[in-house]
């Protein structure tokens, strides 16, 4: 039923669960697990930005990313489940996610939710719920 199964990890321990709920699924399915981290610069650029800060940043996150991503593919391969991960820079964290989703044909994405409310949803926005409106695969939101 689900075959490839797409894990946006921002390194939170919501994407954490999910990636163990995607486990699950994976061995129960016999499916392939992908794991996408979308890294962001510096959000607030302004007209005396200075790029090579946001390089720095990048390279930084990517080092960090890079450890959290190798201890779940570890863990994935001790329960015998095909993963990779891929590692993007973005502009759009939901964009990305939905684009690489839909041109790589994923039956499901299973992504955290950090579950704000009222005015922290409002100001930070959501990336689960914005990848639940612009998907056109399942999407199972863990909490």
């Amino acid at each position: 039923m689900f075959q490839n199964i797409l894990v946006p990890f921002d390194l939170s321990a919501q994407s954490t669960r999910a990636f163990k709920v995607a486990l699950d699924l994976a061995k129960n399915y016999n499916s392939k697990i992908t794991l996408l981290t979308c890294l962001e610069g510096d959000a607030w650029h302004h007209k005396y930005y200075d790029a090579r800060a946001d390089s720095e940043l990048i390279k930084k996150q990517k080092k960090v990313t890079k450890e959290h991503l190798e201890k779940l593919e570890s863990l994935a391969d001790k329960n015998n489940v095909s993963i990779k991960s891929q590692i993007l820079t973005s502009k759009s964290v939901v964009n990305d996610i939905v684009t690489f989703a839909k041109s790589r044909k994923y039956d499901l994405i299973v992504i955290g939710s950090h579950g704000r409310t009222g005015f922290d949803k409002l100001l930070l926005g959501s990336v689960a719920n914005g990848v639940s409106q612009k998907s056109t695969c399942p999407i199972l939101i863990i909490k």
